[in-house]
């Protein structure tokens, strides 16, 4: 029996390798066939509950707390993210809590808890219909953005110039069946994010990442250290606390992005959680922390929370393949496309978003095909659609990480039809 206990609710993978030698006895929370059986290794049991439904969640911890009790509560998925801050606060847990996760989850509530705070001032409104979308791109006087007030992964965005746009806009919402939407103010710079993890209300920024997107928003290369951040990373380290302050967070790993306007940083969305598309790994190559573990042994005491934020060691980058959309006709891979590559099997079923990672540590530049001839490339819709594979690579800076990648990117060619 290890000297800690905590519960996780689930993930892709939930990050708990090395849970066991650290201590840790940890009760996986998943929904059942959407994790790998392998992760039993690393826990103490595996229950099953519907990951959104905190009462659900609280009903098969609670029998288990009350045996022997949690140390905490803890998610980095999305679809956990209230579900789980409704679990910490009725077991009356130090954490994330549902009114936090909330106020990140709610882009109007996330920016209402910052004009309060008198931070990071965008103008926006909740809008019912093409004629108030229409209605507050003409009092703004320039381009805004409409998306679902609590969207994910860069879906349903829609920048409205005119009438015709905002009501294309309104009916392409309401198609996807979305009630609650959020006008912006459209913010016009690149978009970075920084990672920090927090301790007893004591906010650590730590990565400070920069992305290369198409003209749907989707992210398909994350590079760190920013080049685009650094002019701004006083105010970024500035901002970010003062941010995770405004919606109360405490505890954990948080995932904040930024759009650099020409009148200074403006936040556009802020997770309490590890970032996605490898992003604790580029943190790790480059920044020297790891953040998967410290997502286990900060909040119990085992690891410190650093005094101060690091400084680079290099840079790092992860770029995912994006061939043409149809059929894949054929694969061509150069004899040096990578140091290492590994090849998903036909029709394996992946429960990780980027397969095989946690092996590539060691490796200076690792690739994975994702599809094999015959299979489908999806349009890039949302960055759930980078199923292609993906390269990541260490370098001296980051500009060296992207070049690694935008070679392996030439030495691995997709021909589809």
């Amino acid at each position: 029996m290890g000297k800690y206990r905590v519960a996780v609710v689930g993930g892709r993978p939930a990050p708990v390798t090395g849970a066991k030698e650290l201590g840790i006895d940890v009760v996986l929370v998943h929904e059942e066939g959407a994790y790998d059986v392998a992760v039993a290794q690393h826990c103490e049991r595996i229950v099953h509950a519907p990951l959104d439904d905190g009462q659900a969640i609280l009903d098969v911890l609670k029998p288990l707390h009350d045996e022997r009790p949690f140390d905490r509560v803890l998610t980095t998925t999305e679809p956990a993210a209230e579900s789980t801050g409704f679990v910490v606060d009725s077991l009356g847990l130090p954490g994330v809590t549902e009114a936090t996760a909330r106020a990140l989850k709610d882009k109007a509530l996330t920016r209402e808890l910052l004009d309060r705070h008198g931070l990071s001032p965008v103008r926006y409104r909740m809008v019912n219909s093409a004629d108030e979308i229409a209605a507050f791109r003409a009092e703004v006087g320039e381009r805004i953005i409409v998306k679902p007030v609590d969207g994910v992964a860069s879906l349903h965005i829609h920048p409205v110039d005119g009438p015709e746009d905002a009501r294309k806009a309104w009916e392409a919402l309401r198609e996807a069946g979305i009630s609650k939407v959020i006008a912006e103010e459209y913010l016009d710079g690149p978009v970075v994010s920084v990672d920090s993890f927090s301790y007893g209300g004591r906010h650590l920024t730590i990565g400070y990442s920069e992305y290369r997107m198409n003209d749907r928003y989707v992210e398909w290369e994350v590079s760190t250290p920013s080049r685009y951040a650094l002019p701004w990373l006083a105010e970024l380290r500035d901002l970010t606390p003062k941010l995770l302050d405004a919606v109360g967070l405490t505890e954990g790993p948080s995932h904040s992005e930024f759009v650099l306007t020409p009148k200074g940083p403006r936040v556009l969305e802020s997770h309490a959680r590890l970032a996605g598309s490898g992003a604790p790994e580029l943190v790790r190559r480059a920044f020297g922390l790891n953040l998967n573990r410290m997502f286990l042994t900060v909040p119990l005491g085992i690891d410190e929370l650093p005094q101060t934020s690091p400084e680079p060691l290099g840079g790092a980058a992860v770029r995912f393949f994006t061939p043409e959309p149809g059929t894949i006709d054929a694969i061509e891979v150069d004899d040096d496309a990578a140091d290492e590559i590994r090849r998903v099997p036909k029709g394996e079923k992946l429960y990780v978003f980027l397969p095989y990672l946690d092996e590539f540590m060691d490796t200076e530049v690792a690739a994975v095909i994702g599809k094999d001839v015959g299979e489908t490339v999806p349009p890039l819709l949302t960055v759930a659609d980078c199923v292609s594979g993906y390269v990541i690579a260490s370098g001296r800076d980051a500009d060296d990480a992207v070049a690694k990648c935008e070679a392996v990117n030439d030495r691995i060619r997709f021909k589809t039809s």
